[in-house]
Formats: structure tokens, C-alpha cells, sequence
């Protein structure tokens, strides 16, 4: 499928759950869901759209999995799974022909590349997909806030939120049918509102740099093309 228009930024992150790649099956890899998500991200590229992915790894492991281990010690597998994550993404790139490097706050160089911000704008350039895997690094640090600093340090246009839901609610509308959809909530009320929908490290970050959040469905017709190309979907945090 082919999509017509132009992109309205030059260079993006779109931060991916770990989530969103077990489709509907909560846990692993849904290859089929994950081969959508691809064709979409190759679709953006062909827009002239210079992509970075950030992704997590809440489909192998999320927090400390209700056990009473050490946080920092379950931050680092947290970190390990983003990279399972980071080399399926690259693999299904990749074999639709399209040159991807993962790169890796944690050194594993038997795997991937370290992550070097000079090498990661020079891949960018080259209108090759950078896939951050790792976090931050540091325990401690979401993946969302592993995204808004990528994004400040490659200085992205947006930072792009593929979620679950549509866009960001005044509660849990899994939970509550009454809840109310934001089509756009500024930096500091997104703070003050102590909204859960991202972390608010991530916002402050994004607010001190002035990029924007763009929060949206991954499941929504083409919304990661539909988010490149400026259209009217999700919620925004500016």
C-alpha cells in the first residue's frame, strides 16, 4: 500500500511498546502485527522522514514482576528485553530491504552497535532507522523518558507516542467508559493533572527543548504515516 502526501517533519522518534509488538497475544512477538508496524515505518521513510525508535520491553518484562526483586536489578532485564525487542524490529526491517542499526546504551557489541550520538545522526543521515535499545542505561529511567532524551539529543522535530489507546484520557478508559479524550494538553497541565498516560520526566524534558508529544493508537489506520504527514489524530502534549 502506498501513501500519498508529504511529511510534515524531517526527523522524528517514535517510541514503540514492548506492548504493542505481542499484539494480541500479551506476551512475545505477534509477527504478523509487528509486520504492519514495519510497513508503516517504511512507508514514513519513503516520505523523506529520518525515523529513530525508541522501544520497550514490557512484552517480556515490566517492573519487577510483582516480585520483591531489587529495582535496579529488574531495570537492567527490563533493559535486556528492549534489546530482544530491538533485533526482531531490525530483523523485519531489514528483510523488506531497508537498512536498520540498532544501537544500545548497554555495551553489547556482539549484537548491536553502542550508542553514539555522533553515529547515530550519521545512520540518520543515510536514511537508515536507528533503533535505541536500552533505556537511558540507568535504572530508574522509563523508556519514555529514554525517547524525549533521544529526541532532545537528536534534536527531533516531535517525539511520537505509538500506544494501546487513542490519545491521552482524564482517567483509565479501560476502567472508565466515561473517561474524557485530550485532543491537546499543554506541557505543565499534563504535569499538574499527575496524568500517567507518560512519565513526567519525559514531559519536563520535552517542555525545557520545546519538542512536542504526539500520543496516538498504534492500532489506528496508518497513524504512524498519518502522524508524520501533521494529520489530525491522537492527542498532543505542547
Amino acid at each position: 500500500m502506498r501513501y500519498m502526501g508529504e511529511a510534515k517533519y524531517k526527523r522524528v522518534i517514535i517510541k514503540i511498546s514492548g506492548e504493542a509488538l505481542a499484539g494480541k497475544n500479551g506476551h512475545g512477538f505477534d509477527h504478523d502485527y509487528i509486520d504492519k508496524v514495519v510497513n508503516q515505518l517504511i512507508e514514513a521513510r519513503k516520505l523523506g522522514v529520518q525515523i529513530g525508535i525508541v522501544v520497550g520491553g514490557g512484552n517480556f518484562w515490566r517492573g519487577r514482576q510483582g516480585t520483591e526483586m531489587e529495582r535496579s536489578q529488574a531495570d537492567h532485564i527490563g533493559m535486556l528485553a528492549t534489546v530482544m525487542n530491538a533485533l526482531a524490529l531490525q530483523d523485519a526491517i531489514e528483510r523488506k530491504g531497508v537498512p536498520t542499526r540498532v544501537q544500545t546504551a548497554l555495551t553489547i557489541t556482539r549484537v548491536a552497535e553502542p550508542y553514539i550520538l555522533r553515529r547515530a545522526l550519521a545512520h540518520l543521515e543515510k536514511n537508515r532507522i536507528v533503533i535505541f535499545a536500552c533505556g537511558t542505561g540507568n535504572p530508574f529511567f522509563s523508556t519514555d523518558t529514554a525517547a524525549a532524551l533521544r529526541a532532545c539529543e537528536i534534536k527531533a522535530d516531535v517525539l511520537l507516542l505509538a500506544k494501546n489507546v487513542d490519545g491521552i484520557y482524564d482517567s483509565d478508559p479501560k476502567t472508565n467508559p466515561n473517561a474524557k479524550k485530550y485532543k491537546e494538553i499543554s506541557y505543565m497541565d499534563f504535569i499538574k493533572s499527575g496524568l500517567k498516560a507518560m512519565d513526567t520526566t519525559a514531559v519536563t524534558m520535552c517542555m525545557e527543548t520545546n519538542i512536542p508529544i504526539l500520543a496516538f493508537g498504534l492500532d489506528e489506520k496508518n497513524a504512524i504515516v498519518r502522524a508524520v504527514k501533521g494529520e489530525n489524530l491522537g492527542t498532543w502534549i505542547r
